[in-house]
């Protein structure tokens, strides 16, 4: 199955989160945050929202960093991925 976003939407997969402390204690899943730094699976066109004009800053591939709250979550084939709006990403990660 493929996931194409609409408008100025953007679907991204986390990046696996590190599940041992500095020290080498094993954290539970439980007591992990939410990963801020995902990799771009899909982008919406843009186009025209709120009156505005969107262009799309973003490409697939890329590494970002988004908003800690932002975003739904959902599954595909067994897979989670979250969409967020291109506003919500703070930076691209190099």
């Amino acid at each position: 199955m493929k996931v194409k976003p609409l408008f100025d939407k953007v679907v991204v997969e986390s990046l696996e989160t590190e599940e041992k402390t500095a020290s080498g204690f094993i954290l539970p899943s439980a007591s992990q945050e939410k990963q801020q730094m995902a990799k771009i699976v899909a982008v919406g066109p843009g186009g025209i929202i709120d009156g505005k004009e969107v262009v799309m800053q973003v490409k697939v591939g890329d590494k970002v960093l988004y908003s800690k709250y932002s975003g739904s979550e959902f599954k595909v084939d067994g897979k989670e991925f979250t969409i967020i709006r291109q506003s919500d990403i703070l930076a691209i990660v190099e």
